[in-house]
This record gives C-alpha cells, structure tokens and sequence, in this order.
C-alpha cells in the first residue's frame, strides 16, 4: 500500500511525526508532500528535525499568498505530483489551505482520500479553517476522527459511515516529548519561579485590524507578571503594518520556539493566552489552563472540564495571571498515545 501525506503548516508537521512512524512500522510505503505553505526554518524545518519526521519526498515550495491563489497553487503543483504517484490514499490533516487543496485535487483525480483529525467545528462560518475542513471531511472517503464529540458531528452531518475513531495523534507527539523536555532558557527578565504566561497570536481575526490587535497587545503589556509572547510571522507583519510595538510593559517577545522547548516552556507557564487550536490541545495535555482569545474552539471538551476559557472580548485579561488549575484532575479526553497505530490499521483495512 502507498499513502501520501500532504501537510504544509505546523500542527501538520506535529501530527505527521507520529503518523509516518506508525506507517512505517506497518510496512506501508509513505510518501511526504510539503506544500510550503509555512516555509520559515522556525516554523517549517526545525520541525521535521526535532520530530525526527522523514524529509519530504516533494516540496512544492508555494510560500504565502491570498487564500485562493495560495490554494490553486497548489492544486496546481500537486495534481502532477498525484497523477504520477497514483496513492491508495491521499492523507490530509487539520484544517489548513493545504488540507483543502489536497482534498480537492485527490477528488478530481478519483484517489481515495482520508481526513485526519476530521468532524472538528467551530461552526463559525466567517473562518476560512472551518471552511476547509467542512469541504474535506464531506469530499473524504474515510474520516479518521480524534473525539467523541467529532464522531458526533459527523454523524450529525451524514457521514457516520465513512467515519472511524483514532484518538488525538497530536497527543501522542505532545505526551512523549513531555516526557523528555528540557526547560530551555526564558527570556530575561523571566522565571518560572516567579511565574510567567504564555502567549501566541496569529489568527486573522485577531491581526488584521489594527484596533483589535492593539487591545490584545495592551491586555498582555499589562499583565502583572512576565509574558513570553512567540512571535508567530503573520504577527509580525501585521504589527509592523500597523504601527504596534510588540515590546513594553511585561512582553518579553521572542522567536517562536522549536517544538520541544514550546512544550517545555508551555508547562512551565502559570497560564497560556492563545488563538491557536492546536495550543489550547497541548496546554490541556501539559495540565496548564488556557485563556481562548477567540469566540469559539473547536475543542469544545477542554472549556467542559474547565481547563479553556474563552474570552474574546478580552473581559477577564485582569484574571489571566490568577488562572487556576481545575480542582479535578484532566479527564483522558484524547487517548492514551496509541492513536497513530489505529490511523495505520484504519487505512490498511479499509
């Protein structure tokens, strides 16, 4: 059997290292695409090292761009690459362009096609995300779900029959280099001693106006106690567009960090402060309570058991230092680290 992989963004390249393990242990030939949708080494390379993932076998090398010249692009680079390869199945992961345009070129092709990490929603329409993985999961021939509440979705949506239960392979990348983290050294001026938060910001609803970025950079200047705020490209750009400084009051702003020193940094924080989906997951998994600054999570589960708050009109930055752990430990809401294997079981036997 041959599988091809088509991933291009950071979460994808942490869900691929489990997943190309686990192909390989079952003996299937597994193909890697990078679309080059994130092509920054911090965000791109560093990743396939420190996860130990195969290099990728193409690199389309497509870069940034509005989001329909971004995805046609690569159903432009990826048709010929699908064509000659002719896969058992074409794998895509999340939500990104990458994963729409995948989908996309596999359906034209008639090439099987599998979503992992399928039947998430936000069921916030005006997210290109949810868009993309919408059209996926409904263009897909096998839908490899990480949670009950997914499956449930899914079912809701007709597509209960194509769907399959695997767990969170992001769970099992994230509980393994727990184990072996390092604290790598914090910026100056911070110490887990005294306590620290944790922040990233790069969704477009929280750069591309001015007024709104503004206001989350204020809230996290003004916090009492350090912030170490990874400073993601799209916030760069769009700080530097508008005239906003990234520095002041207790940012300490920093490059973003290679996966396992995020893991480690993340765990030693009082509190992380995120628009990322993939961040309020492994904050769960680390034990560290998260503050959404979004309307909405796909991860509906983490705000249940109290370990995600939302807050997107930035109502309770005064709390944020004071958030506290939930007097219940975490439930085990995304599996025991096992999920890349059922992954592979799920494409040898269907």
């Amino acid at each position: 059997m041959k599988v091809i992989s088509v991933v291009g963004a950071r979460p994808q390249f942490v869900k691929l290292a489990p997943v190309a393990e686990a192909l390989s242990a079952a003996g299937i030939d597994h193909q890697i695409v990078h679309t080059g949708q994130h092509y920054d080494e911090r965000m791109s390379d560093a990743f396939f090292a420190d996860l130990v993932i195969p290099t990728p076998d193409y690199n389309l090398a497509v870069g940034s761009g509005r989001h329909g010249a971004q995805t046609g692009e690569m159903m432009s680079k990826l048709e010929p690459v699908l064509s000659e390869e002719q896969p058992d199945w074409v794998l895509t992961y999340g939500d990104t362009n990458s994963t729409l345009a995948a989908a996309i070129t596999a359906v034209k092709l008639h090439l099987p096609l599998a979503h992992l990490e399928a039947g998430l929603r936000s069921f916030n329409r005006l997210m290109p995300e949810e868009h993309n993985r919408v059209l996926t999961d409904h263009a897909s021939d096998l839908l490899l779900a990480p949670t009950e509440l997914a499956m449930d979705n899914l079912r809701r949506e007709g597509l209960a029959d194509r769907t399959q239960f695997v767990g969170d392979v992001m769970a099992d990348v994230c509980l393994r280099v727990t184990e072996s983290a390092t604290p790598p050294q914090l910026p100056a001026g911070v110490s887990q001693t005294q306590g620290y938060l944790l922040a990233t910001i790069h969704r477009a609803e929280n750069t591309d106006d001015p007024a709104r970025l503004g206001a989350i950079l204020a809230a996290l200047r003004s916090q009492p106690i350090p912030v170490v705020l990874t400073a993601h490209p799209r916030l760069v750009a769009k700080a530097n567009d508008a005239g906003l400084s990234l520095a002041g009051g207790a940012l300490h702003t920093v490059e973003p960090y290679r996966y396992p020193d995020m893991i480690a940094v993340m765990a030693g924080a009082r509190a992380v402060v995120t628009d990322s989906g993939g961040l309020q997951k492994e904050a769960y998994l680390v034990n560290v309570p998260c503050i959404t600054v979004r309307t909405e999570t796909e991860w509906v589960e983490t705000v249940t058991a109290g370990w995600n708050t939302l807050d997107p009109d930035l109502d309770q930055a005064n709390n944020w230092a004071n958030a506290s752990k939930p007097a219940d430990p975490a439930p085990g809401l995304y599996g025991s680290g096992k999920a890349a294997t059922h992954v592979a079981e799920a494409l040898l036997q269907s």
